[in-house]
């Protein structure tokens, strides 16, 4: 994407296999895509992190860590790829990058010069924020740009 001063802004969304984030990309669509067709006001590019293998390769017997991750990127890459479809959002560029997801989000921000980052939010309390690390609160403070973190409303019981 180049820095022409007519095209449209970029929004990266952060993607995993949690319903949270799917949560998140569709609010994202309804709210900033769907209800303006072709007119929307960002591009959008989907970011899932893949993590790096916990195991090393060849340790395990079965699927190697490796093959189980990339099946994960695929079911979660192909997800958001139905997300958007069935919200008529056609033009989203998915990607797979490697590594840990706080810098891979940030990162992503800067190389699409992206003005809003959206990630879904986990709802972890403070405990475990500190001691799981959290990527919301990483990207906050780090990300070149404005981000959004969307909740999931609580389900009624």
């Amino acid at each position: 994407m180049s820095s022409s001063s007519s095209e449209k802004r970029v929004m990266v969304l952060a993607m995993d296999q949690t319903e949270n984030s799917q949560y998140a990309l569709e609010w994202a669509l309804d709210h900033f895509f769907t209800p303006f067709g072709s007119d929307a006001p960002f591009d959008l590019v989907i970011v899932y992190a893949k993590p790096f293998p916990s195991v090393p390769i060849g340790t395990v017997a079965g699927p190697t860590p490796d093959l189980e991750l990339k099946l994960v990127a695929d079911q979660v890459t192909e997800k958001a790829k139905q997300i958007c479809t069935s919200k008529s959002v056609h033009g989203a560029l998915v990607e797979i990058v490697e590594g840990d997801a706080r810098n891979v989000l940030c990162d992503a921000v800067d190389r699409h010069r992206a003005s809003l980052l959206v990630l879904g939010s986990r709802g972890y309390g403070a405990i475990k924020r500190v001691v799981l690390g959290s990527v919301s609160d990483h990207c906050t403070h780090h990300a070149h740009c404005s981000v959004m973190i969307v909740k999931k409303p609580k389900s009624k019981k």
